[in-house]
């Protein structure tokens, strides 16, 4: 039985308040947390439907529906002590690193982030109005690569300008194919915001601009990539050089 007082905690774990007030996350599917069980990230709780780990509550059916936070409620939920990640460990002139200025939307960022798990970037930069990546529905957009990618909050701008030495890219329509431009295997790939791109501020601090051309050249079409399907785009480019 789970009281009404833990209904209410693990239901403001939906806020980014409620997350930060209390510490922790909510991850929910049997697969996720049975990934969860076997990383670094300190489990709380697990409440579930039915048997399925040895250390999880039994809950009703009723219960879980009014913590979880999918249209579904899953027969697992785990309350998960939220990790601590330093900014100072970040080394972009040693490794590729995506930054991430303004993107908002929870299901680009927990797409952006499996993105990086699968090309091996092991840290993510972001602007403090990026969405936050323990927002419920982000974590379940990465499908376990938030255990793996480390993302960081910071005034972007201002990290991005003490980066010396470093090459900062990003995507502009003024910028250089892609295809064409030379590309280093270390620095700071960064992405804009899903409507207006690269703030003005966030761009002075770019040296070199890309550009993702459309094929072909002439063609009217679309105005712009989605910014995770960008993203991609590329990684995957840079990955391949």
């Amino acid at each position: 039985m789970i009281t009404r007082a833990e209904i209410l905690d693990i239901k403001s774990l939906a806020t980014k308040q409620g997350r930060e007030e209390l510490g922790a996350f909510i991850a929910e599917g049997e697969k996720l947390v049975g990934e969860i069980r076997n990383s670094s990230l300190r489990i709380r709780r697990i409440l579930q439907t039915k048997p399925i780990f040895a250390e999880g509550e039994l809950v009703s059916e009723k219960e879980m529906e009014r913590i979880s936070q999918l249209k579904s409620a899953n027969s697992v939920l785990a309350v998960v002590e939220l990790p601590t990640r330093k900014l100072a460990n970040v080394q972009p002139n040693k490794n590729l690193v995506l930054a991430l200025d303004r993107v908002q939307n929870p299901g680009n960022l927990g797409t952006i982030i499996r993105l990086a798990d699968w090309f091996g970037i092991s840290d993510i930069v972001c602007s403090e109005d990026t969405a936050d990546c323990f927002n419920p529905k982000v974590v379940q957009a990465t499908m376990g690569a938030i255990l793996r990618v480390r993302v960081h909050y910071t005034n972007l701008s201002k990290w991005l300008a003490e980066q010396r030495d470093t090459k900062i890219y990003g995507t502009f329509l003024e910028g250089e194919n892609i295809y064409n431009a030379q590309l280093d295997k270390c620095g700071v790939i960064v992405m804009g915001n899903e409507g207006q791109g690269i703030s003005d501020e966030v761009a002075k601090c770019v040296s070199n601009k890309l550009l993702i051309p459309s094929y072909p050249a002439d063609r009217c079409g679309s105005e712009s990539l989605n910014v995770a399907v960008a993203t991609a785009v590329i990684c995957s480019e840079f990955r391949r050089r």
